[in-house]
């Protein structure tokens, strides 16, 4: 969306060893990116540096918070079923929020963005508050992991957000164990189809094609951004061969705050801005 659509991107990533048994080479893959990847790549490493205050804020805050709503992890409960040592890769990490949470829980993240410049802000966010966890600047679409590396993988407005899904899930399947859970948070299709070309806050109005929005562009930005409808993500998870679990349509309390300003309170508890789809690898 014409935000700055940087404005949706949630966590970057942090640095640190991964076991050598999760991994075949940390690094990004060789070979040219699609266009998509190098012209999102190329806007993030712009605006990355806006984005570091914030993720501060968020590194400090004990609470994990998700979204556009801060909705807080301890009422959403999307990782209570997490162990210690879980094997996590978070897609499109953007400051790794939510990969810090995870390491102070136990869990084993690898935090992987396609900006250098995500990634080196994880770095000096891990050096201030002592928090120590493998980063990969690489693209999610295509990366050099072993199969079968991971428990879970998780998007916020990542991957999720900035890459296309028929390239992206395939990867995802590919690097989870059999029964590994898909989290991926982002923008409602009916957010979309009420925001203008020009970006800013949704309307209470229709305002483009419902059935075009699987690319979208804004005005004034050289950036592309993913909203497929319900039925193409479905029908993406399946092709990926995931068994979809849920699909969390977000309400904002009567009281929240939004992070970042695509939706009144009054718009998002009358209408979904944003979705938590859940999903896992057969097996």
């Amino acid at each position: 969306m014409a935000r700055p659509a940087a404005k949706y991107k949630a966590p970057p990533a942090p640095t640190g060893p991964a076991p050598a048994s999760r991994r075949k080479r940390a690094t990004p893959s060789s070979g040219s990116a699609p266009e998509h990847v190098e012209r999102n790549r190329a806007a993030w490493e712009r605006w990355a540096p806006g984005f570091e205050p914030a993720a501060r804020r968020a590194w400090k805050d004990e609470e994990l918070r998700w979204g556009i709503w801060g909705l807080a992890e301890s009422e959403l409960q999307l990782l209570t079923s997490l162990e210690l040592d879980t094997d996590v890769v978070e897609l499109g990490c953007g400051t790794a929020t939510v990969s810090a949470w995870l390491a102070r829980h136990g869990a084993r993240p690898v935090a992987v963005d396609f900006a250098r410049a995500q990634i080196d802000a994880v770095g000096r966010l891990q050096l201030a508050f002592g928090v120590p966890f493998r980063t990969v600047c690489g693209n999610a679409e295509k990366l050099e992991f072993d199969d079968e590396s991971f428990d879970l993988a998780i998007s916020e407005y990542g991957v999720s957000l900035w890459s296309e899904p028929d390239r992206w899930l395939p990867e995802a399947h590919r690097l989870l164990r059999p029964g590994g859970r898909l989290i991926f948070v982002t923008n409602s299709a009916f957010l979309m189809a009420c925001t203008p070309s020009t970006g800013g806050r949704a309307e209470e109005a229709l305002v483009r094609d419902y059935f075009s929005m699987a690319k979208v562009e804004f005005d004034e930005e050289d950036a592309v951004e993913f909203h497929p409808t319900h039925g193409e993500w479905v029908r993406a998870l399946v092709a990926a061969h995931f068994v979809l679990e849920d699909l969390i349509e977000v309400r904002p309390p009567p009281n929240a705050v939004a992070r970042f300003d695509f939706a009144s309170l009054d718009w998002a508890r009358s209408w979904p801005s944003e979705e938590i789809w859940v999903a896992r690898k057969a097996g």
